[in-house]
């Protein structure tokens, strides 16, 4: 149990240096908020995009971390100028960090594997992964886990130690990758003339010029069989524009293969 002891403490002069200490903490975990981003913002390379999301990510898992740690320490501080005896909360709170070390073994690895997914840069908030089972937009990730909302908008709470492959699907550059069928009776150098003019509209059209970054074109023959021949068509884009570019571009190819009476299969 607590015991209290004031001394020739007034209960005035108390209140005063209880003041002072929240006061104090406060203005450390303010500055610390603005120095950590500043910090990480200087000691980071990357393009403006992708800084600004790892900056985010690794400041607040950082300020919550230490947030956690300072408020721990105000707190006994408090409470020993409130001239409570803290020796037996530090006492107790060793045998109860034993008893959890020993049953938190996948709590330590939820956080390893946290640390080594921040320190890696393996995806941060607002990119869209597939990990864990799971596809979707990070809106969270700190040290134990991870927060992914599908499309669904199904919001899925990952533990990292859950996540041994994070494949990111907007990372630096990503891709239109799709197959287009048409009937086996097709000229095809005609209808990969006709994909690549489209594609080379598309990546001039003033909405969709700032997502590309090469413009769709028809590659090779994927394959022949059941009566339809897969043309393999490719293109570049800004991360997290694949999805919008691929849907524009099947929709004007559509049109397209109508206008030129080309079967699509």
């Amino acid at each position: 149990m607590l015991s209290v002891g004031l001394g020739s403490q007034s209960w005035s002069e108390i209140v005063i240096r209880l003041v002072v200490i929240v006061g104090i903490a406060g203005i450390v975990l303010a500055f610390l908020r603005r120095g950590v981003t500043t910090a990480i913002r200087r000691g980071l390379v990357a393009e403006p995009a992708e800084l600004e999301k790892r900056v985010d990510t690794l400041s607040d898992v950082i300020f919550r971390t230490v947030l956690v740690i300072m408020l721990l320490i105000t707190a006994l501080t408090v409470l020993s100028n409130a001239g409570f005896n803290v020796t037996p909360i530090l006492a107790g709170a060793g045998v109860v960090g034993l008893a959890v070390g020993l049953g938190a073994q996948s709590l330590i690895r939820d956080t390893l594997n946290g640390l080594f997914i921040l320190l890696e840069n393996q995806f941060a908030r607002g990119d869209v992964i597939t990990a864990g089972g799971v596809s979707g937009f990070v809106e969270d990730v700190n040290l134990r886990r991870t927060l992914v909302r599908d499309q669904d908008g199904t919001l899925h709470s990952v533990p990292n130690s859950a996540i041994t492959i994070a494949s990111n699907h907007t990372r630096r550059w990503a891709r239109v990758h799709i197959n287009i069928g048409v009937g086996l009776n097709e000229d095809a150098q005609r209808v990969m003339a006709l994909i690549d003019r489209v594609g080379g509209e598309l990546a001039a059209d003033s909405r969709y010029a700032p997502m590309v970054v090469s413009p769709p074109r028809a590659l090779w023959i994927e394959g022949l069989g059941a009566g339809a021949m897969q043309i393999k068509v490719l293109g570049d884009t800004r991360p997290g524009a694949q999805w919008e570019v691929a849907g524009e571009l099947r929709r004007r190819l559509q049109q397209a293969c109508r206008e030129q009476q080309i079967q699509l299969v």
